[in-house]
């Protein structure tokens, strides 16, 4: 399994709270989030884990390219429009080949769990991909996801509709097959990761919603306190 990394935001809203480093330098319990992020990916016999972020944040750069990992890891530094435009960028270190897992830096969940969802994933051949979901909702504007009782996902909505319990968690699993469908999107001018997603979707490919107990997205300071207090009551779970 290879690994992408978006961790190219400005992360303005803690900026805005004076908070001075970086977003993916920030630190929860005593640890930066990127290398958190990057120690638990390192932990699952990843095969590479490649990482986007911005240039006008070469600390962050620098940091990553100081660490010993196990699985090569890659670093590219460019700005982006969002979050689709960096996994398009991420994608041409991708082998086109592998399966892959492409996370948020500021997503916040159990590594234990992490570990279930790509096990899960691998060991399911007739599954397109696996999105991280979760009914924790915290966030401005959540993508909320649409499935069937076994799982499958039928849609993507802007909107929370009756019956619609999960809302995206930045975790996604996805065959080699989901990077046609990022080309086609780049190419027709699709540049939000949501309309990516629906994409997916209308393109064919199953899509199985994999529930996570909480995933914790870092926008705000007291987004990082309830994640330390989330990861203190189970670490290793």
């Amino acid at each position: 399994m290879d690994y992408a990394i978006i961790a190219a935001g400005q992360g303005s809203r803690l900026a805005g709270e004076n908070y001075i480093l970086p977003k993916p330098l920030v630190t929860l319990t005593g640890e930066a989030m990127i290398e958190r992020l990057i120690g638990i990916l390192d932990s699952t016999e990843a095969g590479c884990i490649s990482v986007i972020t911005n240039p006008s944040m070469p600390e962050v750069a620098a940091r990553l390219r100081s660490l010993s990992t196990k699985a090569a890891l890659r670093v590219i530094e460019k700005s982006t429009a969002g979050s689709m435009e960096s996994f398009h960028a991420l994608s041409e270190l991708l082998d086109s080949d592998r399966s892959f897992c492409l996370l948020t830096v500021d997503s916040i969940f159990r590594p234990g769990e992490f570990a279930r969802f790509i096990s899960d994933f691998e060991s399911d051949s007739e599954s397109d991909g696996y999105m991280g979901v979760t009914t924790y909702v915290d966030d401005e504007k959540p993508l909320y996801i649409a499935a069937t009782p076994e799982g499958d996902i039928t849609g993507f909505l802007d909107n929370p509709v009756p019956g619609v319990r999960y809302v995206s968690g930045g975790i996604y699993a996805l065959r080699p097959e989901a990077l046609s469908v990022l080309a086609d999107c780049a190419a027709s001018g699709v540049s939000r990761m949501r309309d990516f997603q629906r994409a997916l979707v209308a393109s064919g490919l199953r899509l199985k919603a994999w529930q996570f107990s909480k995933i914790i997205d870092i926008d705000r300071p007291g987004d990082i306190a309830e994640a330390e207090r989330f990861l203190a009551e189970s670490p290793g779970d």
